[in-house]
């Protein structure tokens, strides 16, 4: 069974990070040079922040499912392997 860990490339890390910061620099320019209240552009602040943090967790979410679920079948394959193993043993004695 060969294991196939899938890394990303520190290219694309990179890149991810430049394009967060980026997009945070354009949102936080987006709203100071807004027309409009102080507390109307607190709101739309903490709906960004907000925003933000709920896209984090989410993502976290769906990959911690995802490795779980990789684990799971793992374990499934491994006790497969082990009770073909026996089986094969047990047909050769």
């Amino acid at each position: 069974m060969n294991a196939y860990i899938d890394k990303p490339s520190q290219a694309w890390s990179l890149f991810t990070y430049f394009q967060f910061a980026v997009a945070a620099c354009m949102m936080a320019g987006g709203i100071y040079f807004l027309d409009a209240t102080f507390a109307a552009k607190g709101f739309y602040a903490m709906s960004a922040i907000m925003l933000v943090s709920s896209t984090a967790g989410i993502t976290k979410a769906i990959r911690d499912a995802e490795e779980s679920t990789r684990l799971h079948n793992k374990l499934e394959d491994a006790r497969t392997e082990r009770l073909l193993a026996e089986v094969g043993e047990s047909e050769v004695a």
